[in-house]
């Protein structure tokens, strides 16, 4: 997502400014982001940081250690996550195949086809990003997948699913107590084709839903809550029938939302979220939707894409104490 005046990051951004002002001004920032090769600035930015890796000390990375808050191991403990893990991995319908994605994906893989802010990712030097959410990299395979497939058939409509835990970060600070740098989510996606008739819309989006309700009840939760939203009229019919699929399910409400502001501008046709029922109150543990991100990496407007993401770290605190935890970080 490329902006039409990079001059306008400089203006709003003082700091940035303060640096440039330092060190010759604005033509620096265009030279570094435009007038280099992406391996001549990896080679002048791994000199520069060989360089001052080399001037720090151990008692320096001790100091540092101590203040970072990216590098601080989790709260929650590895036996609660690891068990919540197996209890999600045990509801997951045969057809998703699990993959051990990198730490590491393309520059630009969360700000290309999302709306991502560059700024909320950590880049590194070697033109890379770390992940911050296991979506987008399942999103990658799961557009490969597809490109294979409709290079062997056009009108493919196989279906490719995969999931993924991963533990993620996100550079944008938290204000809000508990809020984590790093956290564990439990991505889900699904990738096919458009056959008309909503059906890829409605079939998907129920298997994931039922995935949702099986893993928490899998992990103790006994009241779930699924909020639907419709970002179009042409939602409304998928929302209807799944409504009616899960009206009968002991323990569940699903209700819509058609208030719900976060994910607009993401998803596409429709999202939701869920919710864990803990003591008088329901905390969140999944969001989800339908984007437009295979059709973008394929270049195909024909192609689909689900996506869902649970909080590791949020069920796992629910299912060691059995009560609303402080909040362990965002989902999406």
């Amino acid at each position: 997502m490329r902006r039409d005046d990079p001059g306008r990051d400089i203006s709003s951004n003082p700091a940035l400014g303060r640096v440039l002002g330092r060190l010759g001004g604005p033509e620096l920032m265009d030279l570094l982001s435009d007038g280099l090769s992406g391996g001549d600035l990896t080679t002048l930015l791994l000199e520069v940081f060989r360089r001052r890796a080399d001037r720090l000390t151990p008692a320096e990375v001790m100091r540092r250690y101590r203040s970072d808050r990216f590098v601080a191991p989790a709260p929650t403990g590895f036996t609660a996550l690891r068990r919540t893990e197996d209890a999600l991995l045990s509801a997951l319908p045969d057809a998703f195949e699990m993959l051990v994605l990198a730490p590491v994906l393309p520059l630009a893989t969360h700000s290309s086809v999302a709306t991502v802010d560059p700024r909320k990712v950590i880049a590194t030097v070697r033109g890379s990003e770390v992940a911050a959410d296991p979506t987008n990299a399942l999103a990658l395979e799961a557009s490969l997948r597809r490109s294979l497939a409709l290079a062997a058939a056009p009108r493919s409509p196989a279906l490719v699913r995969l999931a993924a835990s991963q533990r993620v970060t996100r550079a944008q600070h938290f204000s809000a107590p508990g809020m984590l740098a790093h956290f564990q989510i439990f991505g889900l996606v699904t990738a096919g084709r458009d056959t008309g008739n909503r059906r890829f819309e409605h079939q998907q989006l129920a298997e994931h839903l039922r995935f949702a309700v099986a893993a928490l009840t899998a992990v103790g939760v006994q009241h779930t809550q699924i909020r639907l939203t419709g970002l179009e009229d042409a939602s409304r019919p998928v929302i209807e029938r799944i409504r009616g699929d899960f009206a009968e399910l002991p323990g569940l409400t699903v209700l819509e939302d058609p208030d719900r502001a976060t994910g607009r501008g993401y998803y596409t046709g429709s999202c939701f979220k869920i919710y864990a029922g803990v003591e008088d109150q329901y905390l969140e543990v999944a969001d989800g939707g339908f984007v437009d991100w295979s059709q973008l990496l394929t270049g195909n407007r024909k192609e689909r894409l689900l996506i869902s993401g649970f909080g590791v770290d949020r069920i796992a605190d629910i299912r060691r104490t059995g009560t609303a935890p402080g909040d362990a970080g965002p989902i999406t």
